[in-house]
């Protein structure tokens, strides 16, 4: 593949990857460093432990220069993506004064900053390995949102309204200077080369929040069409360009293109982390069986879940693996076994869970917007799997699809790095010429059916019977 190149880095909950792309987004070659698990010292709590988001960045974009063919001084630009809604504290000489806070922690959404001397600024996962990257103290608008910081979404900078500061418990002198998506945050500093291989003095691109990078990179999508993310969060967006402030079924977030918007649904906490749950429950005798033959063990029991039928023989999961903070006393449940259920059983349910709950979540984002889907795309890691694909077909009832070939944050990042760079002319130029093609999954109306049935009459229903049992439960378990 001759070059130029880009790099995209997509920071993730559960691992942080380094892509290089040629100009038409094919792979050249990648790099993974799965994160150490979350530090949890109380419930309500979840940071990332030490320097975890800098030290995997730096192991995974060693990875990926390190298998890189070509020259690298043929890479033009790093186009950076992170975890929204983190929160880091750093002292004046960038240090961390606290490990960084995930988006899990109930902090993250209050008016927090960490009791301890020298703290001197405040940001994001993005602005935070903006500057370990670059040395400079600048951050993504598109990654800073009104319910953590003081941004005035109308001009994507930060707000005149000292009230809104007062809220969140900063001042202006802490925050980092704001960016669009696009922009040049820095170059490279020698000492980030020699962490993470990336050639020193390369331009660091600033990109938005990683749901909307994830919608760059997963191509265009028409004013008829959601894009479902699947990841430890999982929402549904579509576009638009008129800045809702008070939405009921859904909320304005900024998209990865200046000054327009993604509406984004309701959504999944800890969602494909919950099969991933599952999967280590059943310990490492599934792996060393899928190994043998050739498979992951999710591949290894997703043979097993192909051969239940719609509606998991009546086994239902609710997804409460994380409870909302409103209502802290909710668990994940599973309703309905019987002497039939196998593994296989409990994967599909689990999978079926994030559709039937997904599919009422952007029902009533799009019945608020006035939209009637026509389609969906769906990305991340779970839409390798064609039966996730066909039962999201099943349950919305529409067409869905999944890229052929590359996609998502890490497309995106280099989408934006490759528009930066003076590859292309504009970011949606960019998307256009290096987005892939997709394969759709048709609908089984017959199956629609069973689905909906299932959500109209039972699924949606479940957590007015469970809620009083669980909020009885809490306070003997808490």
């Amino acid at each position: 593949m001759p070059g130029p190149y880009v790099i995209g880095v997509d920071g993730g909950t559960q691992s942080t990857k380094v892509v290089v792309y040629d100009v038409d987004g094919n792979v050249v070659s990648e790099g993974r460093q799965p994160l150490r698990p979350m530090a949890r010292a109380q419930p309500g709590s979840a940071v990332h432990p030490d320097d975890d988001l800098w030290t995997s960045l730096a192991a995974a974009s060693r990875l990926a220069l390190d298998g890189f063919p070509a020259d690298p001084r043929e890479i033009t630009g790093v186009g950076l993506c992170t975890i929204r809604c983190c929160k880091a504290f750093l002292a004046a000489d960038g240090s961390l004064i606290e490990p960084v806070i995930s988006w899990m922690d109930d902090r993250a959404y209050e008016p927090y900053v960490p009791d301890a001397p020298g703290v001197a600024y405040a940001t994001t996962s993005s602005g935070y390995l903006t500057y370990r990257l670059t040395g400079e103290r600048r951050d993504s608008s598109a990654n800073n949102i009104l319910l953590q910081w003081p941004i005035d979404t109308d001009t994507w900078r930060w707000s005149d309204d000292t009230s809104l500061s007062e809220r969140f418990g900063v001042t202006r002198e802490m925050l980092f200077e704001l960016q669009l998506p696009g922009d040049v945050a820095g170059h490279v500093t020698p000492e980030a080369a020699a962490a993470t291989g990336i050639p020193e003095g390369l331009p660091v691109i600033t990109t938005a929040n990683d749901k909307a990078v994830e919608a760059l990179g997963a191509g265009s999508l028409g004013p008829t069409t959601a894009l479902v993310s699947l990841g430890t969060y999982i929402a549904a967006m579509v576009y638009g360009i008129e800045n809702h402030t008070a939405p009921t079924h859904f909320w304005t977030n900024f998209a990865c293109i200046p000054h327009r918007y993604l509406y984004e649904s309701h959504g999944v906490r800890r969602g494909m982390w919950t099969l991933t749950w599952f999967l280590d429950l059943l310990g490492d005798e599934v792996e060393a069986r899928a190994e043998e033959i050739g498979l992951s063990r999710e591949q290894y029991i997703e043979r097993e879940a192909e051969t239940v039928a719609a509606g998991s023989d009546g086994l239902m999961t609710v997804l409460d693996w994380l409870a909302p903070t409103d209502k802290p006393f909710r668990k994940g449940v599973m309703l309905g076994f019987d002497a039939r259920h196998t593994r296989g059983h409990v994967y599909r349910s689990i999978l079926e869970a994030i559709a039937l709950t997904m599919k009422h979540n952007v029902d009533a984002m799009c019945g608020e917007l006035g939209i009637e889907l026509e389609d969906i795309v769906v990305s991340g890691g779970g839409a390798r799997s064609r039966l996730f694909m066909r039962i999201f077909a099943d349950v919305f009832g529409i067409p869905a699809s999944r890229s052929v070939g590359a996609g998502g944050a890490s497309l995106g990042a280099a989408i934006c790095a490759a528009a930066a760079t003076g590859l292309y002319g504009d970011i949606e130029t960019a998307a256009e010429r290096m987005t892939n093609e997709r394969e759709s999954f048709a609908p089984d109306a017959a199956t629609t059916e069973i689905y909906r049935r299932m959500n109209e009459t039972v699924y949606q229903t479940i957590r007015d019977a469970t809620d009083p049992i669980l909020d009885r439960a809490h306070p003997i378990f808490h």
